[in-house]
């Protein structure tokens, strides 16, 4: 999933600045990235408009293009956060997330604290809840991303496993793991532990 070169990614021709472009142009594949460093990409136009790029533990990754069914379980996810955390909260859906000094991803589903209008200047921090719906990245989000996540504090984290219609929940985070995990299927339920009780059926998240 790791791009190993930026090359063809790039738009901005002669705007970009002159050492971000030699960088790329050197096989930057290899080198591990801040946020800051990756923002400054961003803005300088470095990757073209339909690239699906975010800053996983210091490496900037390619996600693969969405199919049908992740889009339509994104938006189930939206749909049922919303009516979950009505107040207090903002559910984003692939939006980017500045965690710590080496991540930025764009989770599926986050469930962040305060309102859209809190993040006009700055990218949230802080989740209570990450959910990624993962049909051909599962491995990637089983391992880098919940590293990622638990790394960064964020107290439950959930992958909706499409290829086997589950849905995996790790919470309590330790270092780069979660002490806690459960896989509930279809006909089952789960509380968010920031939203104890609701209750969230596995089927109304699976497209």
């Amino acid at each position: 999933m790791a791009i190993r070169s930026f090359e063809p990614l790039l738009s901005c021709g002669g705007s970009c600045d002159t050492l971000v472009r030699e960088a790329i142009l050197m096989g930057v594949w290899t080198k591990t990235w801040t946020r800051e460093e990756y923002e400054l990409l961003v803005h300088s136009g470095v990757f073209t408009p339909e690239a699906r790029v975010q800053l996983v533990l210091g490496e900037i990754v390619e996600m693969t293009p969405q199919t049908p069914a992740h889009a339509t379980a994104v938006r189930r996810l939206q749909k049922v956060m919303e009516s979950v955390f009505r107040s207090g909260f903002d559910v984003r859906a692939q939006l980017p997330l500045a965690l710590g000094e080496r991540s930025e991803p764009e989770p599926d589903i986050a469930v962040v604290p305060g309102s859209p209008e809190d993040y006009r200047t700055h990218h949230p921090s802080a989740a209570v809840l990450v959910i990624e719906v993962s049909d051909t990245t599962l491995e990637f989000d089983r391992t880098r991303k919940l590293s990622m996540y638990a790394q960064n504090g964020i107290p439950e984290y959930w992958i909706l496993n499409l290829a086997e219609g589950t849905l995996e929940v790790y919470r309590d985070p330790q270092g780069m793991a979660y002490r806690t995990a459960l896989r509930l299927g279809p006909h089952e339920a789960v509380s968010p532990l920031a939203a104890p009780l609701a209750q969230v059926a596995v089927g109304d998240l699976l497209p």
